[in-house]
């Protein structure tokens, strides 16, 4: 009975919901950045982000002319 009213409840429920909360967000930042598509998605995107630089320091003398 106490701890069904007053602010003890609510207190307790204000706690409860804010724990979940930061262990689903938190579980959720984690899988994004953890995920395997991802971080084969990123290599591709390193990948080509090489021969980006490559092009653009070859064609920068002839754009500075």
């Amino acid at each position: 009975m106490f701890l069904t009213s007053g602010k003890v409840f609510v207190i307790l429920r204000n706690y409860l919901i804010l724990a979940l909360f930061v262990m689903f967000i938190s579980w959720g930042l984690t899988d994004v950045f953890t995920n395997p598509n991802r971080l084969k998605q990123q290599q591709y995107l390193d990948h080509y982000g090489r021969y980006f630089n490559a092009g653009l320091v070859n064609i920068l003398p002839r754009l500075l002319r």
